[in-house]
């Protein structure tokens, strides 16, 4: 069997393979509808930084549905020329058969978050899903341990991953491996103390593959670094790119140019603008911290 997905996307293997290597990060962000879409792969373009596109479940449900999400992004690939490598991902898919559905559909990578699952249980489903994505080239990220907080209605209490765990789901043929190491989806919490660099290093050492930092919204920008330097290579982003969406539209609104009839301010694409310019600002702000700008072949 061959890859399902279109011609101008790509699986993340490559990309974080090199980025694994070179001790940077690729950038994932989650995207919500045509804005979100478009503002990222511009910014993408023209910083020539290979990225990863991604929709939750509750973003997929949003926005119609798989097909009409892949035949959105298809299209701007095509119509706006997009060059550098892009790959389509599922974020915390909770099934297997949620995979395998954006794999059909023409995802380019998935997730499955069996981290909610008993171990045993989320490494057999893991295997399960490895040998549908292989025959279809897509890459394959898999969690253990659970990321703090709530995405989307995915809870996860912040348990530290497992090295042994680590090792040995590495070995599946994963592309990247996810692992609570104190990270917390959303806005972090006063009482937020920072990144385990010490279960992180264990669990680099014990998969030495590329790993995933959920929640990356938010931790201070050296702490990023250093995490990327012990093996951090794909960091999702979303709640960073809601609020620099939030602020813009607020200061548009509070100014009262959406009351400009004269202007026409409350046509959808001049009110929706400043919030597109903040993803495609923010992107770029976050993409220099991960060190992925410009590595685009």
């Amino acid at each position: 069997m061959s890859k399902l997905y279109h011609e101008r996307l790509v699986n993340s293997k490559q990309m974080l393979a090199e980025a694994h290597k070179n001790k940077y990060a690729i950038g994932h962000f989650n995207i919500n509808n045509l804005e979100w879409t478009k503002a990222i792969l511009e910014a993408a373009q023209e910083t020539k930084t290979p990225t990863i596109i991604a929709t939750s479940e509750g973003a997929i449900k949003y926005m119609g549905g798989v097909k009409a999400i892949v035949g959105m992004v298809n299209g701007l690939l095509e119509d706006l020329n997009i060059t550098v490598p892009v790959a389509l991902h599922l974020d915390h898919g909770q099934s297997v058969e949620m995979a395998k559905k954006c794999i059909e559909a023409g995802y380019s990578s998935v997730m499955f978050d069996g981290s909610h699952l008993p171990y045993e249980e989320n490494l057999t489903k893991t295997k399960d899903l490895i040998k549908f994505a292989e025959e279809h080239e897509v890459s394959v990220e898999a969690e253990i341990g659970s990321i703090g907080g709530e995405e989307d209605g995915v809870v996860g209490n912040g348990e530290l991953g497992d090295p042994i765990q680590a090792a040995e789901i590495s070995k599946t043929g994963i592309t990247m491996l996810a692992a609570g190491i104190g990270n917390i989806h959303g806005k972090y919490p006063e009482w937020w103390t920072g990144l385990s660099f010490e279960t992180l290093d264990a669990l680099q050492k014990a998969c030495n593959m590329p790993m995933v930092l959920h929640g990356g919204s938010g931790i201070p920008q050296e702490q990023v670094k250093k995490a990327i330097s012990l093996g951090i290579s794909k960091i999702n982003v979303n709640t960073e790119l809601q609020l620099a969406f939030r602020d813009a539209t607020r200061t548009y609104i509070e100014a009262k140019k959406d009351l400009d009839d004269k202007t026409k301010g409350f046509d959808p694409r001049k009110l929706l603008k400043p919030g597109f310019e903040a993803i495609k600002a923010t992107f770029v702000e976050l993409t220099g911290w991960f060190g992925c700008q410009g590595k685009a072949k």
